[in-house]
């Protein structure tokens, strides 16, 4: 298994694989988000989304999306991981623990303190892997 950055190449199996995160999450976007989306992270602009996939045997079984960001309370930026996602064919194989590791790779190579992310309560899958590579933290989101 490999871990890189997203490619233009990897549109329709990128797409494929969020398809299957979202459906996880049991959301629906409109197909012009995608290329939104997409085209975001493809941008080199550093305040865009990044995407990293993973590849086995030249297909993708993996992707993750992160955003480097200001915080008020330190002077280097911190990475918000937003999306992670491992095809069912791949769970349990450390793709996830891989992606996750790339990312704190970049925060580190970048000086980031912080990598975090959220997820849902039910993810017990997804809860178990983030309890071995990170620390729960007390914080309780609420949106508008």
């Amino acid at each position: 298994m490999k871990i890189r950055g997203l490619k233009e190449a990897d549109r329709a199996p990128w797409g494929a694989l969020w398809k299957g995160y979202l459906d996880y999450y049991e959301t629906e976007l409109p197909p012009e988000m995608y290329d939104i989306a997409f085209n975001r992270m493809l941008s080199n602009n550093e305040h865009e989304f990044h995407g990293l996939v993973a590849e086995k045997d030249g297909a993708l079984i993996g992707l993750t999306h992160y955003l480097f960001h200001r915080h008020g309370w330190k002077v280097e930026p911190v990475i918000y991981l937003q999306d992670l996602y491992v095809s069912d064919a791949a769970r349990g194989t450390g793709t996830g623990r891989a992606l996750i590791e790339a990312v704190y790779a970049a925060g580190d190579a970048a000086g980031c303190p912080t990598v975090y992310w959220l997820t849902q309560d039910f993810n017990e899958n997804g809860r178990r892997l983030y309890e071995r590579v990170g620390s729960l933290t007390p914080f309780i989101k609420y949106q508008r």
